[in-house]
């Protein structure tokens, strides 16, 4: 009989009065490869490379020699980061591989004073032993209120008739605006500036649903925001204000296969990433009445060129990326800034780290093949969610021959998170920060080890992914208990998907996925392995899994290229096939 216990919790580092110390060169770069060791230090040294406010450079100072040094060219950067234990910048400054290099060691902790990190090269940090923070709470009022005022801006033509009146000219009835009153407003990414602006929106009297995959369904029901799937907010919204990060799913999210769903005569603000508009696409759909007007305070290029379309057209109204641009925000900013880099110099793992402290070297090489099994289940599992409802709830089961206390699962559940929540996030998930991000938005995630009988020198049989409380694009991918259910093993040190729902396949978890449910009959098989060939669509591995003879089957079919629209759709005209999805790891 199989002994199953169940636990759930919160990672919480108990490391303290630590500092960082630098892998062996021989370590390959992992963003769990930091580790912490007890040593005595002198009073370290901060670079602060832009301006900061001056209540975090207070809190420095109490800790640590400041150095300000801004404008910094960087060539000077490099100069002085050999005397630096840590580095404040915000976004104008690149933190790349030879500033980490030049750094022999010696740097500690980088700090970006904000949210977004793209100017930091992580790789180089972890490989180089460096622990990097960022301040991603401080900006959230002053985000929602630019929207806000962007908002107002653009619905009464402030800034045209602003300029029209200056210029002279006296336009009262050019400038006819349109009320927020009663107005359906959908907000994409419902995060803490989400939620900011739906509070203020609401107060104006706006109708305010929204769509996230992750939103809990609880906190946006305490502000009486509706969760709706993506197709349904764009296509009744007549506000539509932007707050998702920029990730490979959000990348162009609004394009010009989106405006062809929007409701005639929407209007948008955008104060999160330029990204997540294809620009081009919106110029079309200005220029045809589809968007009636835009604002905007972020570009994909910025600043954006002076002759770009977008920016000059009469119907968009524009801001220099000043979301954050308050004198509340940068000093709040700036103190958050100040108190993650001090924490991390003195050893405390901080909730706002995005990269890693090392694992043992011996559980990360036994556990290693298993770890990216985990992240890949997770990320299956979770684009067969449906619905705006997003996961709620997952459970996590691990079958082993080996005791409970013999089997370190933290770095696995921080897999598991990661999968779940990195594809549509702009937060990096590790074994520092993966339990605080998952409850962070609402996600329980418990774990039960199923103790097996067998050899222990494998750590792990398999691995199963249960997501409850959700619908699935692909119905045959939940259980009979309800749950969306996928399981997976290692094979020749191959992660393997093995179990979808109640079929079992074998499956390599290479490239990408296909699956497929179809009446169990000859020819099935060749049929779709056709469709696929006359695409030049690459079949790596093909399993079948069925409940009996010429009943159902599931076939799982794995790719090493993304099949084209025109490509699923031929699958999906197969008449004995009953339903199918694309799943890309």
């Amino acid at each position: 009989m199989a002994a199953a216990t169940s636990q759930s919790h919160l990672l919480r580092p108990s490391l303290r009065r630590a500092s960082l110390a630098c892998p062996s060169p021989s370590a390959s770069p992992s963003p769990s490869r930091i580790s912490f060791v007890l040593r005595a230090v002198s009073k370290p040294t901060v670079l602060v490379a832009e301006k900061l406010g001056a209540a975090g450079l207070e809190l420095l100072k109490e800790f640590a020699n400041v150095d300000c040094a801004y404008n910094m060219t960087p060539e000077d950067l490099c100069a002085k980061i050999a005397l630096s234990d840590a580095l404040i910048v915000r976004s104008g400054t690149k933190v790349n591989r030879s500033v980490f290099e030049s750094s022999a060691g010696r740097l500690r902790v980088v700090g970006r004073a904000g949210v977004g990190i793209d100017n930091v090269d992580l790789a180089a940090a972890t490989e180089h032993g460096c622990l990097v923070v960022n301040a991603p709470t401080a900006n959230t009022v002053a985000a929602a209120e630019h929207a806000i005022a962007l908002m107002a801006a653009m619905a009464r033509n402030v800034a045209q008739a602003d300029a029209a009146l200056k210029a002279g000219k006296w336009q009262r009835n050019k400038y006819v605006g349109v009320s927020l009153v009663g107005k359906n407003l959908a907000i994409l990414g419902f995060g803490k500036v989400g939620s900011e602006v739906a509070r203020r929106a609401k107060g104006l009297g706006m109708h305010v649903v929204a769509h996230d995959p992750y939103a809990s369904a609880a906190r946006a029901q305490a502000i009486g925001v509706e969760l709706v799937p993506f197709e349904q907010a764009i296509s009744t919204a007549d506000f539509i204000s932007l707050h998702m990060p920029l990730t490979p799913s959000t990348d162009k999210m609004l394009n010009d296969e989106t405006f062809a769903k929007v409701k005639k005569g929407v209007r948008i603000v955008n104060v999160a990433r330029g990204g997540v508009i294809d620009e081009e696409a919106l110029v079309r759909a200005l220029d045809s009445g589809i968007v009636a007007q835009a604002a905007l305070d972020v570009f994909t290029v910025e600043p954006p060129a002076a002759d770009s379309k977008l920016v000059l057209h009469e119907n968009v109204t524009v801001t220099p990326h000043l979301g954050a641009s308050t004198v509340e925000a940068q000093e709040g900013v700036a103190i958050e800034i100040a108190e993650a880099v001090v924490g991390a110099l003195k050893g405390e793992l901080s909730a706002t780290a995005v990269n890693a402290p090392m694992v043992p070297a011996e559980v990360l090489s036994e556990l290693a093949p298993y770890v990216e099994l985990a992240e890949k289940l997770a990320r299956l599992a979770v684009q067969l969610v449906a619905g705006g409802g997003g996961v709620k709830s997952v459970k996590v089961t691990y079958a082993s021959g080996r005791s409970p206390d013999d089997l370190d699962t933290r770095v696995l559940r921080a897999m598991i998170t990661k999968g779940l929540i990195e594809p549509i996030s702009s937060v990096f998930v590790n074994l520092v920060n993966a339990d605080f991000t998952a409850k962070q938005r609402g996600i329980r995630i418990t774990e039960e080890r199923v103790q097996i009988d067998g050899t222990a020198e494998s750590p792990i049989e398999y691995i199963k992914v249960q997501i409850a409380q959700a619908g699935s694009k692909f119905p045959s991918a939940v259980s009979e208990t309800g749950e969306i259910t996928v399981a997976g093993r290692v094979k020749d040190g191959i992660p393997h998907l093995t179990e979808v729902g109640s079929f079992q396949v074998d499956v390599s978890l290479e490239g990408s996925i296909i699956l497929c449910r179809q009446v169990d009959q000859p020819g099935m098989i060749g049929a779709v392995g056709s469709v696929l060939g006359e695409q030049n669509v690459n079949v790596s591995f093909m399993s079948v899994g069925r409940i009996a003879p010429r009943k159902h089957a599931v076939m799982a079919i794995g790719v090493d290229e993304e099949p084209a629209k025109e490509t699923l759709t031929k699958i999906g005209e197969i008449p004995a096939i009953e339903e199918f999805v694309f799943l890309k790891l």
